[in-house]
């Protein structure tokens, strides 16, 4: 499909990281060596199929009745003086935040990896507003000096090599060249441990929403999170709305497997359930705690019955390490949030159908990412969904929707075929092909000399 604007741009970036080997060695490199240890973490388990489906099972109850659950979450975390912001959108999300650095009167904010505050462009709002704010997850500092959005979901600077990172700090932290990968985490940890203690706003993401309890589950590999939940002395966690699970217990379901999905660890190193501000008898922890809960387009995809399974995500990107077309074009030919297969599925619902309707084309429907998602998405089915929403909305390519009617009619009509001669119907399939690209290297399809009705015809008679 060949469209203007987004999809345009969209199938040039393509092409060029495509072809640009060094980076597909890069790219190949390190999902390699993450999809070897996910074949080791899957060994583990006694029975990981079960897993799954309990864990699509659970989530599938939380999606069907979200807003019970919310308000379930809600009650139990106001209890211990937590408090809720209900964000419709981005806007919403961001004037509130907003509210709240001001009264602070905060000129440095320390950030936990978090997708919804990508989602929101939560950095780039506080720097307009004056306000430094620094992620604290080594690969998102490392994206946010070179002025990059993360990559991927989990691994937030995998397209960069050791020295494409060290080549970073020495521009932008004026550091002596080196090698050494410790030195280069050192630099990056003497840095960042001043801004913990300096921040007067620490922010985080939330992994799971945990209902009966009224808990924000947040979990991660280098404790960065709790440091920006524990020094400063407020604490600002953004999740979507579709991140709940129903009981503390089922952590021990989906720890596990956001984990072993991901990054092949049987369990991250840091797991942590945030329940509210500090309590009368905790010797740590901020005064103030809020949650803001995001919609920013997830109803729309609530409101659909056949593409709702896209919201028990718990983004663990498996799905982006086995899918084709992520290891050769790349996250950021996508130009969204979330990429690869779940960001081809949700990123049209949540950011505008017309523009990013050509994501759910950039797939070759192989299944891959469907047999790895621990929650059990169709994600390859969703993706057709999205296409006939295209279809049925009149949003496709015209030139498409033309071609498609001419063939309907040719297929339904037989004797239309045999109007134009071999060499005319050569220059149309030339011509249709070439707009989509089959052409660029590709040798040009040719159509036999004679039909086969006319070999049938002209067949020996005995």
């Amino acid at each position: 499909m060949i469209s203007s604007g987004k999809a345009a741009q969209f199938l040039t970036d393509s092409d060029s990281k495509a072809f640009d080997l060094e980076h597909r060695r890069k790219i190949r490199f390190n999902i390699g060596k993450y999809n070897t240890a996910v074949q080791t973490g899957l060994g583990w388990y006694r029975d990981h199929e079960l897993a799954r489906s309990r864990a699509a099972y659970r989530k599938s109850q939380i999606v069907n009745n979200l807003d019970q659950y919310l308000l379930q979450w809600e009650e139990n975390f106001t209890k211990r003086g937590g408090k809720v912001i209900w964000a419709q959108d981005a806007k919403e999300a961001l004037t509130e935040i907003g509210k709240i650095v001001a009264r602070k009167r905060a000129r440095t904010v320390v950030k936990a990896k978090s997708m919804t505050t990508e989602e929101i462009h939560l950095n780039h709002f506080l720097e307009q507003n004056g306000v430094e704010s620094v992620e604290t997850d080594l690969g998102e500092y490392i994206v946010q000096l070179n002025g990059e959005r993360p990559y991927h979901i989990v691994t937030p600077a995998m397209h960069l090599s050791k020295k494409d990172i060290a080549d970073i700090f020495v521009k932008h932290l004026h550091i002596e060249p080196t090698d050494d990968a410790q030195k280069l985490v050192a630099t990056a940890r003497k840095l960042l441990r001043g801004k913990y203690t300096a921040a007067e706003v620490g922010v985080t993401g939330g992994n799971f929403l945990v209902a009966d309890v009224g808990g924000v589950a947040v979990t991660e590999n280098e404790g960065n999170a709790r440091l920006s939940a524990t020094f400063p002395r407020t604490h600002i966690a953004v999740v979507g709305i579709e991140k709940l699970i129903p009981t503390l217990q089922d952590l021990d379901l989906f720890w596990p497997l956001l984990s072993t999905s991901g990054t092949g660890q049987q369990l991250t190193v840091y797991n942590t359930v945030y329940l509210g501000p500090r309590q009368p008898l905790e010797k740590d922890g901020p005064d103030e705690m809020y949650v803001v809960l995001l919609d920013n387009g997830r109803t729309n995809l609530l409101a659909q019955p056949d593409k709702r399974e896209a919201l028990q995500c718990i983004r663990c990107g498996a799905c982006l390490n086995v899918c084709p077309v992520y290891k050769n074009i790349g996250g950021h030919t996508y130009e969204t949030t979330y990429s690869g297969p779940i960001g081809s599925i949700i990123t049209p619902h949540l950011a505008g159908f017309e523009e990013n309707k050509h994501l759910s084309y950039a797939s070759s429907l192989c299944g891959a990412c469907s047999s790895v998602c621990p929650v059990r998405i169709p994600i390859h089915n969703i993706l057709l969904l999205n296409r006939q929403q295209s279809v049925r909305e009149h949003l496709n390519d015209k030139d498409e929707e033309r071609g498609i009617k001419l063939w309907l009619y040719g297929m339904k009509h037989r004797w239309t075929w045999s109007l134009a001669p071999t060499a005319a119907k050569n220059w149309v399939l030339e011509r249709l092909l070439g707009q989509v690209g089959w052409s660029k290297r590709r040798d040009a399809i040719k159509l036999a000399p004679k039909s086969f009705r006319q070999q049938w015809k002209e067949r020996p008679k005995k």
